[in-house]
């Protein structure tokens, strides 16, 4: 399954929705991938190693299920999930492209891979329909808290990329 959709973050016609900066935006992406369990209720544990300039390796753990991925950041611009095969997970990839295309507008744009082929992702329809809006919904959370955490100042300056 391949999907994508935007979430516009700032709307020039809409004088009601707070208007954030593109580093506002970034720190929230890259605070979610640090501190996921801000963003993720039901995960029990995050793990960060392997820390470099362009991201790090992170175990995450769900009860039993540990799933291990790369964070692979470009700075004001993207923040990368890449998630290797591992025991019964595909390879998959969720990549968050901030995107301008103009001086008043900014959205984020959510593309989701989970590295099925066509055949596969025809038999399983039904199941990516719930997915698409599952993930949808997840980013619309995830921007609403990136919201509430920019209203409350911890987004401004400081110490991330």
């Amino acid at each position: 399954m391949k999907f994508e959709h935007l979430i516009e973050i700032n709307d020039p016609l809409n004088p009601l929705i707070d208007a954030l900066s593109v580093e506002q935006v970034w720190r929230g992406l890259v605070l979610r991938a640090e501190s996921p369990k801000l963003f993720v209720p039901h995960l029990d544990e995050c793990t960060i190693s392997d820390r470099s300039d362009n991201g790090f390796a992170r175990s995450l753990r769900y009860g039993e299920l540990v799933i291990n991925d790369t964070v692979v950041l470009v700075p004001q611009i993207q923040v990368r999930y890449e998630v290797a095969a591992q025991k019964d997970i595909s390879a998959s990839s969720l990549v968050m492209t901030i995107e301008t295309p103009d001086a008043n507008s900014l959205w984020v744009r959510f593309q989701y891979d989970d590295g099925h082929d066509a055949a596969t992702d025809a038999a399983n329809a039904m199941y990516d329909d719930f997915r698409r809006s599952a993930y949808q919904e997840s980013d619309i959370d995830t921007i609403r808290i990136v919201r509430e955490l920019a209203a409350a100042g911890r987004l401004d300056g400081g110490l991330l990329n």
